[in-house]
């Protein structure tokens, strides 16, 4: 017999339309780009770091290192000495000059056959990067080891550029005795605003990992130098091929080294400490101001005018531009360092 019952229907099954893949994982897509993009950045860094380094050393191996190194009790120093005819004049750079005795190239030119001593501190030109705090206290101590090891017969002249007038102030007022005048190119004061480089109130942190030192290792700072040299080049056409090559190079090699790093992060203490010091009565000194800085900081001449009040032979002298003025001034700058000494001595 036939069995003619129904059977029982099977569920209806519901189409669920395909969502593509892109849409249900977007994170994941960006993940992957991500990850190529940051293992590109790291191959390319890697790349340039290890360009960078074979390319410094070859360039160390290749290029004589100028002046003479001298020990003292924090390390070793890098001096650069030229003429002869005295009292000396001790030449003391601004903050991060990579090559202090090439930045004064011009400068010691124009001074003939005077005596010059270029000494570079801890941080600059071929000296040790690395060194104790610097506090001005530390300083101006290695700057007297270096010129007592020297020999250098006192009374001589000690002449500063920029955050250097910090270091000149305070010499002038631990040695006193040992100096026959001062000259300060553009120089920091610590009072009022503080001037070219400003001076900031950080009390600084020693140590740790050298981030400061990343542009350079990896060449970031070679590169951009190659692709814009003026960065790197002083201004002005007093200065050689060669020299201005050479600065090129070593503010790659030095840049923020941990001497200097540390050096940027004490300014504000050592601020601090010559709030109000003032040069001996009886010292002269010469003060060169930039007209790009005064023009920059109204108080900037007023600072310097309320810092020599009280001595007896003093002078400022404005010169028409930048803060870098032995760049382009150095002719002037010699004849009036002369004259000045001159009538003052």
């Amino acid at each position: 017999m036939l069995n003619f019952s129904r059977r029982p229907a099977e569920p209806a099954t519901v189409s669920t339309p395909s969502v593509p893949d892109s849409r249900r994982r977007p994170w994941a897509r960006r993940l992957r780009i991500t990850g190529i993009v940051a293992a590109a950045a790291v191959g390319l860094t890697l790349v340039s770091t290890g360009a960078n380094l074979a390319l410094e050393g070859a360039e160390r191996s290749s290029i004589t290192p100028y002046g003479e190194r001298i020990e003292i009790s924090a390390g070793s120093l890098n001096v650069y000495q030229s003429g002869t005819v005295g009292p000396a004049i001790v030449l003391l750079s601004g903050l991060g000059t990579a090559a202090p005795a090439l930045d004064f190239a011009p400068l010691i030119r124009a001074l003939g056959n005077r005596k010059v001593i270029v000494v570079e501190g801890f941080g600059y030109g071929y000296s040790d990067m690395t060194a104790p705090a610097r506090t001005v206290e530390n300083i101006t101590t290695e700057l007297h080891e270096a010129l007592t090891g020297l020999h250098v017969p006192a009374p001589y002249v000690l002449a500063g550029h920029s955050i250097s007038g910090f270091y000149t102030l305070a010499y002038a007022n631990r040695y006193p005795e040992e100096l026959s005048a001062v000259i300060g190119i553009d120089p920091t004061v610590s009072a009022g605003k503080l001037g070219a480089p400003s001076v900031g109130t950080s009390t600084g942190s020693h140590g740790g990992i050298p981030w400061s030192r990343i542009p350079s290792v990896t060449g970031l700072v070679r590169w951009v130098d190659s692709i814009a040299p003026s960065l790197a080049e002083p201004a002005g056409d007093a200065f050689t091929a060669s020299e201005r090559e050479r600065l090129r190079l070593m503010s790659s090699w030095n840049f923020y080294n941990p001497a200097l790093t540390d050096e940027t992060l004490e300014m504000g203490n050592n601020a601090r400490k010559l709030q109000g010091l003032r040069y001996p009565d009886g010292l002269p000194v010469l003060d060169f101001l930039a007209q790009d800085t005064i023009d920059s900081d109204p108080d900037w001449q007023k600072a310097h005018e309320t810092q020599l009040q009280n001595v007896q032979q003093h002078k400022i002298v404005v010169l028409k531009g930048g803060h870098y003025l032995h760049w382009t001034q150095s002719t002037v700058i010699a004849k009036t360092i002369t004259d000045f000494l001159a009538r003052n001595n």
